[in-house]
């Protein structure tokens, strides 16, 4: 059996109020998909940040000395023993031990990985935005129909 295609309505045929229904989802829909980017680009810039961390890991830097982040706000002295590997959080708690050219290269693919989904998501939040306008122009057509239909009756 096939999936059923969602049914497409042309907005021009919905009433006011249906088309201010319409309207509060893609404004809901416009502020999650705006969120989502906001989030992807902060994390896109962390793991920028985790590159360049990586990068000051070097040979001339062992046994410096360091703060070593145990929570966000808490750090503790510690040293540089190992300059060859780093430890990297691959996530829900998971640390796994790589050289340093492995940790950057991890890295440069989620940055990639998260770009890609950034231009995606901008084309998806750029087409909700032009149905938007489209709503807002099909609306206040509408509205001024109303009104001249209210004042050429009231006459």
């Amino acid at each position: 059996m096939a999936a059923s295609q969602p049914q497409q309505i042309n907005v021009t045929d919905l009433d006011v109020q249906q088309l201010t229904d319409v309207r509060r989802q893609l404004e809901q829909e416009l502020n999650h998909l705006t969120n989502s980017f906001a989030q992807l680009r902060q994390a896109q810039s962390k793991f920028k940040s985790c590159i360049e961390n990586v990068g000051q890991v070097k040979p001339k830097n062992a046994e410096t000395t360091i703060l070593v982040p145990l929570t966000n706000s808490l750090y503790v002295p510690g040293k540089l023993s190992d300059t060859l590997h780093v430890i990297i959080d691959v996530g829900t708690g998971y640390y796994v031990k790589k050289t340093r050219a492995e940790a950057k290269k991890y890295y440069e693919v989620k940055v990639e990985f998260i770009r890609n989904n950034l231009e995606t998501l901008s084309d998806t939040i750029q087409k909700k935005q032009d149905n938007m306008n489209y709503l807002i122009n099909v609306m206040q057509a509408k509205l001024q129909a109303q009104a001249q239909g209210l004042s050429t009756g009231a006459s």
